[in-house]
């Protein structure tokens, strides 16, 4: 890729950014949120088009105007929010868009058998049989590099695969890219975590605002030294945590059972206390009954026994609203589908749980000046890059700018 650039309304998202991928190799993509790596990568997999610069594949030009496309020139992508039809099989996913003919029907017993000597020979270890629904966030995503490897994809690009894995999935995942390049493919991968790109990459880009700032040698470069690249100053790991003083109980929760949508028990008799100025974390590999407990606390899921208490009242029955209105904020776990509505501005996702507040609604009637207020003030307090500021729809913001407008809103009520 040479000289890329790439604009959206108020911002530029690429800024003559020029990347070069060897065979066999990893090449990490770093950069901040919103520093434009996923659009350079949607780029080159044909989503968007160049406002300028070249795509070069083995010596030879070449335009990608779609996917498809760059799935016939040997491209694939893993996207940070899954490609996925939950109530499809593994199989079904796969082929879908490239279904096996036989006769007049689809071939899937053909395509399935493929899938699973796929499967055995990258050691991924997935069950064609299976539904998406059924199955781990950590499989679906094997199920996505199996989509590119079925199209016999040679260069592979990751983005942010491990922001929704748990550390042994992680663990899986490097040792799944380590077999792919030694097969012959190679890997882009977008992060920001810079312990994977000293772990599994040989050499890293940085882009900082939508500019290129260089490429180095991992072996020979020093995470501190990438860290400064990417965000343009010192950057100090060393964390002085003070001992904190808990202070009254806030939330109680008391003998809690709660019923996932399957009707299963999924939270089972759970009892715990979270104090003033403390945090409490919560450890478990994903499908524990976590979302569960998080969706009963916040009013989202029905309580099948037991008690929930804020502040010593019981808000076991109470209603989302009201819930809200108590002081309970909820960051989800997917921010597409739970966090945002995407063709929404940002002022107006901002204000969606309380807009029938005072200081936003007067009688029915929203107030557009407190509105654009409260959005440019969370904006600057959160450094949220919105191209367009409040009116930029939620959709076109990087998914790390998401994150933050969804922190920003819940922290801010």
């Amino acid at each position: 890729m040479k000289g890329i650039r790439k604009e959206f309304p108020g911002i530029v998202a690429n800024d003559d950014i020029t990347i070069v991928l060897n065979k066999g190799e990893v090449l990490a993509l770093l950069g901040e949120n919103g520093a434009g790596k996923s659009t350079l990568m949607s780029i080159l997999f044909g989503l968007y088009r160049p406002d300028r610069g070249t795509i070069s594949i083995k010596g030879n030009e070449v335009h990608i105007s779609n996917p498809t496309q760059a799935n016939e020139m040997g491209i694939g992508m893993v996207h940070q929010h899954f490609k996925l039809v939950h109530n499809f099989t593994i199989t079904e996913n796969i082929v879908l868009g490239l279904e096996p003919r036989k006769g007049l029907g689809m071939d899937l017993v053909s395509a399935s058998k493929r899938i699973k000597e796929l499967s055995e020979h990258y050691g991924l270890n997935v069950d064609p049989e299976e539904k998406i629904e059924d199955v781990s966030v950590g499989m679906q995503q094997r199920v996505e590099i199996l989509k590119m490897l079925y199209r016999d994809a040679d260069v592979l690009i990751f983005d942010e695969p491990t922001a929704v894995l748990t550390p042994q999935e992680i663990k899986e995942l490097m040792k799944i890219m380590k077999n792919l390049i030694d097969e012959g493919k190679s890997i882009i991968l977008i992060t920001h975590k810079l312990k994977e790109i000293k772990a599994i990459a040989d050499r890293c880009t940085v882009i900082r605002r939508g500019r290129l700032i260089g490429t180095v040698d991992v072996a020979d470069t020093t995470t501190e030294q990438m860290a400064q690249m990417m965000v343009g100053r010192e950057v100090s790991f060393s964390v002085d945590k003070k001992d904190q003083q808990r202070g009254e109980k806030v939330l109680e929760i008391q003998n809690l059972n709660v019923l996932n949508r399957r009707g299963v028990l999924s939270v089972k008799n759970l009892s715990l206390d979270v104090h003033g100025g403390e945090i409490l974390g919560l450890a478990g590999v994903d499908g524990n009954g976590q979302t569960e407990l998080v969706e009963a606390i916040t009013g989202l899921m029905k309580v099948e026994s037991g008690k929930i208490l804020l502040d010593g009242n019981d808000i076991t029955e109470i209603s989302i609203r009201e819930c809200i209105e108590s002081g309970i904020s909820h960051i989800p776990e997917d921010r597409q589908i739970r966090g945002l509505v995407l063709d929404y501005s940002v002022e107006n996702n901002f204000i969606i749980e309380n807009y029938m507040d005072k200081r936003f609604n007067n009688h029915g009637f929203l107030k557009p000046v407190a509105i654009r207020k409260n959005s440019e003030k969370i904006i600057k307090d959160f450094d949220v890059r919105a191209g367009q500021g409040s009116v930029t729809p939620a959709r076109s913001l990087s998914g790390g700018n998401q994150q933050k407008a969804i922190v920003g809103r819940e922290i801010s009520h």
